[in-house]
């Protein structure tokens, strides 16, 4: 059973890394939502684009803008 050692050291690890304190625990959950509300919003934002390609007002706008 050597995985066991190994996986306890590396829960023992984690634990006193970002759960054993409830500011670093809090502090570790707010910053994780973050980090994934910008990525995901990129990621959508991207998506979004290239189904929209020529339809948006920032591809069609030299169209219709004075020079």
């Amino acid at each position: 059973m050597p995985a066991a050692g190994a996986s306890s050291g590396i829960t023992r690890t984690i634990y006193n890394t970002f759960f054993k304190r409830n500011s670093v625990f809090v502090t570790t959950i707010f910053a994780g939502a973050l980090l994934f509300n910008v990525g995901f919003d990129k990621v959508t934002d991207k998506v979004w684009d290239d189904l929209n390609k020529g339809k948006q007002w920032k591809d069609i706008k030299h169209k219709y803008e004075d020079q």
